[in-house]
């Protein structure tokens, strides 16, 4: 019982660790915050908590990041139905919504690739993100939705081409029109991919 009690009390400051963090780099950004903000904020006494449960910084600030690109991966396949083709488009679109939230530029799109540089951002999202593109554009080719392609080369354009197009959507002056030019122009990728009528 009481090793039971001991895991709840870790588990419980390792999540409001995480949750001051993830508050604190939105407000503040990454290199603006630091760890003793972070302890403090959580109300967990000492950075020796924190060192308990993460190496350093950018470590809390990795689980922050994972937790992030886990919401936005739920949420571009809320409305994901139909056939490969329409989860796809939905998928995509769902990703351009969620590049219009404050806490996925800052943690994702701003910091991230500044943190974890270009090679560890790049291996968190594309084990999910390349796997799915790759997924869904096989089926899309079984399916007919999709004309033959090279998957693999395909996988990687696209998804690319998606993620600067997040970052044009979070950067833009005007990210609701943003937006709108994103998908119309996914769109139009997707449709030049498709076959004759």
């Amino acid at each position: 019982m009481r090793s039971l009690d001991v895991a709840e009390r870790a588990k419980a400051t390792r999540e409001s660790i995480i949750a001051a963090a993830r508050r604190l780099f939105v407000e503040k950004g990454y290199f603006a915050t630091g760890t003793e903000e972070i302890v403090q904020a959580a109300g967990v006494g000492t950075r020796g908590a924190l060192y308990h449960h993460f190496t350093d910084k950018r470590d809390v600030f990795l689980a922050v990041y994972d937790q992030v690109n886990e919401e936005v991966n739920v949420a571009s396949r809320v409305n994901a139905q139909g056939d490969a083709l329409s989860r796809l488009t939905a998928g995509l679109i769902g990703l351009f919504d969620a590049s219009l939230n404050p806490e996925v530029q800052q943690i994702m799109l701003i910091d991230g690739p500044a943190v974890l540089g270009l090679e560890a951002r790049s291996y968190h999202t594309r084990q999910r993100g390349l796997g799915v593109m790759r997924a869904m554009l096989t089926q899309c080719v079984a399916e007919g939705t999709l004309v033959p392609m090279k998957i693999e080369a395909m996988t990687h354009l696209l998804h690319a081409a998606c993620h600067e197009a997040t970052r044009y959507v979070a950067t833009s002056e005007n990210p609701i029109k943003a937006r709108e030019e994103a998908i119309s122009s996914m769109k139009m990728l997707l449709n030049g991919l498709a076959p004759a009528q």
